[in-house]
């Protein structure tokens, strides 16, 4: 500011424009950029000035922001479609914003009522009593545990509901589903089907993100005609049977731990004489293998998918969407590949099925699926009459 002030007092007094900037360092651009600020507005026009822009370049117009927000007073219940359309018909010769333009306006001025985010929220499902052996199998991690060479095992196990017949105890060194999806197709080869799995809600059993919670390992395991159980968050009790061999397990094979992953040769061991030595007070100090057989229902891979009464059969993309009429509709990744069922129902209104269930329905205009109520969660019983 001083500077300023020598320069301009300077030049008042009769000295050159030229040879002042050359002495001040300065073009002659900015002396008389100078000079006219002090011509202008004295003292003040010689202070520092904000740099800043008078309008962004994609800045929306003031005054178009006040007609948004006046729309939106005048009509509260409308959403930014509506409004922007009003004022097109209203202002046909000014340059209208887009929708998600009105929106953010209509946002910044807090006249828009943000939906809390929807969570699926694991509530468990319906249990049956799996009275025959391969009625209900039950699946679960045991707890993972540090080997001596400082890795992590997590022991995927597998038991027959009714048997107590330990059908597989497999070290894993990740829950990931593809090394679960291993595990249960070699045991589905050699014991067969069951008709139930009953699992906890924690992957890859469940995805707490997918539609109705469901995993592809779930998915799988629908397509080979398994139901799917889940008990409730919480209450481990439900597959109690299956945690007491946890125990069992945990005191005969980890105390001490394998010196790294021939850890499973204790865990073969374990089956081995669990399943044919060890008799179980539950089953009148029979062994399980004197319970169990093999299920009836062979593994023969996936049967094909076929939907009738549809109109039109839809495979689903890696991504998780289904393309139907030029329309990309979200549906889950868990169901990547699968082929699902798609049929119209209303005007402009279609049902998305998989299988025997009914996913939800969807329109033309937002292209979203909204579910129906969980196939797979509790089920509520009517109230008896009084």
């Amino acid at each position: 500011m001083d500077e300023r002030l020598k320069f301009v007092a300077r030049l008042l007094d009769g000295e050159k424009m030229a040879q002042l900037c050359r002495e001040f360092g300065i073009s002659r651009k900015t002396g008389y950029k100078l000079i006219n600020r002090y011509n202008d507005s004295g003292l003040e026009g010689l202070t520092d000035r904000s740099r800043r822009p008078y309008r962004h370049a994609n800045q929306l117009p003031f005054q178009i922001e006040k007609l948004i927000v006046r729309a939106k007073q005048d009509k509260p219940s409308w959403g930014a479609p509506k409004i922007r359309e009003r004022l097109v018909r209203l202002y046909p010769d000014v340059h209208t914003p887009a929708i998600s333009t009105v929106h953010a306006v209509l946002d910044r001025h807090g006249l828009v009522k943000r939906r809390k985010r929807r969570r699926n929220r694991a509530e468990g499902t319906a249990l049956s009593h799996g009275c025959q052996p391969n009625d209900l199998w039950c699946a679960d991690y045991k707890g993972e545990f540090m080997l001596a060479d400082r890795r992590y095992c997590y022991p995927l196990t597998i038991s027959d509901f009714a048997s107590r017949y330990l059908l597989a105890c497999e070290a894993l060194h990740t829950t990931k589903e593809a090394y679960a999806f291993t595990v249960f197709e070699s045991v589905f080869k050699e014991f067969g089907l069951p008709r139930a799995i009953r699992t906890d809600n924690g992957v890859p059993f469940a995805s707490p993100n997918a539609l109705f919670n469901l995993s592809r390992l779930s998915v799988w395991w629908l397509r080979l005609g398994i139901a799917i159980e889940r008990i409730k968050p919480g209450c481990p009790q439900q597959n109690g049977r299956h945690e007491r061999m946890h125990l069992t397990l945990k005191l005969e094979t980890t105390k001490p731990a394998g010196a790294n992953f021939l850890q499973q040769a204790k865990f073969d061991d374990f089956v081995q004489e669990f399943n044919t030595e060890r008799p179980h007070q539950a089953l009148d100090m029979a062994c399980p293998a004197e319970r169990y057989s093999s299920s009836p229902r062979p593994y023969r891979g996936l049967p094909d998918l076929d939907y009738p009464f549809h109109d039109k059969a839809v495979t689903v993309t890696t991504c998780g969407r289904i393309c139907y009429n030029r329309k990309k509709i979200n549906l889950s990744q868990v169901f990547a590949g699968q082929i699902v069922g798609v049929k119209q129902v209303d005007d402009r209104i279609w049902l998305a099925s998989f299988m025997d269930y009914d996913l939800g329905y969807f329109d033309d205009e937002t292209c979203r699926l909204e579910p129906l109520p969980n196939p797979f969660g509790p089920k509520v019983l009517p109230m008896s009459p009084v």
